[in-house]
């Protein structure tokens, strides 16, 4: 049994991305789950000191307020946005996509 070796069309500008696979195999993979985070910041504590928390502590953030947070998606950062309140009852977060990260080599998440 032999493989079929498919290679797609380069997209022309404004084409969408269905087009060049043919309808095929395009829809199972928009169906591939793929893990999606929000990073407020990052904190390096020396284990002592993280043994040492508990409920109530507050541990700084290498972000300030008001400054974007990274969207990442399997590790890799994809877009930068700020948090926003979702519900009218200000239960709920969201993010408001500010800057989508450019395909030329996203750096790895902190």
């Amino acid at each position: 049994m032999a493989l079929e070796t498919f290679a797609p069309e380069p997209l022309a500008p404004g084409a969408v991305a269905e087009e060049s696979f043919g309808g095929r195999g395009l829809d199972s993979l928009l169906r591939v789950p793929v893990t999606l985070q929000v990073v407020l910041g990052s904190a390096n504590l020396p284990v002592a000191q993280l043994m040492k928390l508990g409920r109530g502590a507050i541990v700084p953030l290498d972000r300030r307020v008001g400054e974007p947070v990274d969207i990442v998606v399997n590790g890799r950062i994809i877009a930068r946005g700020e948090v926003v309140v979702v519900d009218e009852d200000n239960s709920r977060f969201g993010v408001s996509l500010t800057e989508i990260v450019g395909s030329g080599g996203p750096e790895p998440a902190r």
